[in-house]
């Protein structure tokens, strides 16, 4: 069976547990996702089920030839890994409750919010330089980035200003605290990466899949 599904960012809120105690959660709009190829160890060498979300009219004209068996005009498609694909067939549609359970764990997979290009203070939390004792245009700078003779060069993967965020991230071991099963939202505990209606990979949690072996 596959161990997650696509989804996206709806945007974060809070609810009360039964003691009365405020938790911050993300609601995920997960699934439905409709099974648009299955692949099979025999075939392609490998097992793995190929997933379609989210329903788009523009598709082109291979898009919409690929993903004609399955009665579906998916605006995503995401491939994930089985460890057994006989129980899916193009064209079945699966949704929340089918992968995920309260109390259970997740690992979310997005991109992050671009922040552009960024100084190392708020890129690298640096501590800036001093801001007395006759300093004038140093508070923000980064300091020493190397020495001039030896080595004569600035070493690889020195933390300095650049581009910041727009990447891919994973937050692993998220708290399921609600499942919605007639709106397929699932509510974590916490915040995950990405924007609102970011689109995103939901799966069962890698660490707890493994304390169960």
């Amino acid at each position: 069976m596959i161990h997650g599904l696509i989804g996206k960012k709806l945007g974060m809120t809070q609810i009360f547990d039964e003691t009365g105690r405020v938790v911050p959660v993300t609601v995920l709009k997960v699934g439905p996702c409709v099974v648009t190829q299955v692949r099979t160890a025999e075939r392609d060498g490998y097992e793995a089920v190929q997933l379609g979300f989210d329903e788009s009219k523009r598709l082109n004209s291979p898009q919409r030839g690929h993903v004609r068996a399955a009665g579906a005009s998916s605006r995503y498609l995401r491939e994930l890994k089985a460890d057994d694909t006989s129980p899916y067939s193009v064209g079945q549609v699966l949704d929340a409750s089918a992968v995920f359970v309260a109390g259970g764990r997740v690992d979310v997979t997005g991109v992050s919010k671009g922040k552009g290009f960024q100084g190392v203070m708020k890129r690298h939390g640096f501590r800036g330089g001093p801001k007395t004792h006759g300093q004038s245009d140093r508070a923000r700078a980064p300091g020493s980035i190397g020495s001039s003779a030896t080595p004569g060069r600035v070493f690889k993967n020195m933390r300095m200003a650049g581009q910041m965020g727009n990447e891919r991230k994973t937050i692993q071991n998220l708290e399921v605290v609600q499942v919605n099963s007639e709106e397929n939202l699932v509510l974590v505990r916490g915040s995950v990466p990405g924007h609102n209606d970011g689109l995103l990979i939901v799966r069962t949690s890698v660490k707890s899949r493994q304390s169960k072996r």
